[in-house]
């Protein structure tokens, strides 16, 4: 199991720095031509007077070189996708993907937030089992009953109004894992359970981010695929969707690329297995990690857009 691990993470980062490279390239041949063409605009007006102070660095659109970034990894894929990624240490950030998604079991980070906040942080014995099983296992019967002990969807979409989810909403009639949210809600969740401004308190967070680093290690995919060390904090979502014979495959964490940190949610739907649906996470988890630290290791400044929403029609059925 080893072997097969280290194999793979040495196989991603040559992927990663050949994206490098490339990423590299585009950036220089782009700064290349823009001097070219203010040089000729310059020498075709040496009349004009020149001004004392220098212009400044124009901002990088972060949300278009995202896109850009994670258009491979998505043009051929079976399903559509939303990604987002944040470097807490600068507060850039950036969206790739406006749509609605399905939660899966992602929402489980969510409630436990949730939970931590009602009690500020206090938990009996049961919740604290319930909570290990919930996050490390992903099993479903604790998740209800913390579900329930925060007040099932009512409770979920108070909780997120405190933390700053603006397009999330909580599924109904028990249905946790149909919990709707965007790229940038996920972002911004993860920013609530990592960042030191929270409205979670400092032992409640750092619980929660313990759980998240022990995830069991059949679920060790997803977003973990774009980390460097191995000390990634994640968690996953599956879900099939009987009516269209598709999957939801989720997952969200923190990562760390490039020697950065990284808050990094990909959320996808559509996929016709669950592997292909893994293996898009993962790719797209990846590409935007490399775009986003190609793109803001350049020194220049940098503009993100904000991610809007929309809301799939619900339906029952198992949840992951």
């Amino acid at each position: 199991m080893t072997s097969r691990r280290q194999a793979r993470t040495a196989a991603r980062r040559r992927k990663r720095r050949i994206r490098r490279v490339a990423l590299t390239l585009v950036l220089v041949l782009a700064l290349a031509g823009a001097w070219a063409y203010h040089s000729g605009s310059a020498a075709g007006h040496r009349s004009a007077p020149v001004s004392a102070t220098a212009s400044p660095t124009p901002a990088v659109d972060l949300d278009a070189r995202l896109a850009d970034a994670v258009q491979d990894a998505v043009r051929d894929a079976d399903g559509h996708v939303a990604v987002g990624v944040l470097d807490p240490l600068s507060g850039a950030s950036a969206d790739y993907g406006t749509d609605s998604f399905v939660t899966a079991s992602i929402v489980k980070v969510d409630v436990l937030a949730t939970l931590l906040w009602e009690n500020s942080g206090e938990l009996t014995a049961q919740q604290k089992a319930d909570a290990v099983l919930m996050i490390e296992n992903s099993d479903n019967d604790a998740t209800t009953r913390l579900w329930q002990a925060v007040g099932a969807d009512e409770g979920l979409d108070r909780a997120n109004t405190a933390f700053g989810l603006s397009a999330t909403t909580a599924g109904t009639e028990g249905y946790w894992g149909l919990t709707t949210t965007t790229a940038a809600d996920q972002l911004q969740l993860l920013r609530t359970v990592f960042e030191d401004d929270s409205v979670l308190d400092a032992p409640s967070r750092t619980y929660l981010q313990g759980l998240m680093g022990k995830i069991a290690t059949d679920q060790d995919w997803g977003v973990s695929a774009a980390d460097d060390t191995g000390a990634v904090h994640l968690k996953n979502g599956w879900l099939p969707r009987t009516a269209e014979g598709e999957w939801v495959i989720n997952s969200i964490g923190r990562v760390v690329h490039d020697g950065r940190e990284l808050l990094v949610t990909v959320l996808t739907d559509g996929s016709t297995t669950k592997e292909a649906g893994i293996a898009l996470v993962e790719s797209v988890a990846e590409a935007a990690t490399d775009g986003f630290t190609a793109a803001t290791g350049t020194g220049t400044g940098a503009t993100g857009t904000p991610a809007a929403s929309g809301s799939p029609a619900p339906e029952a059925t198992t949840q992951r």
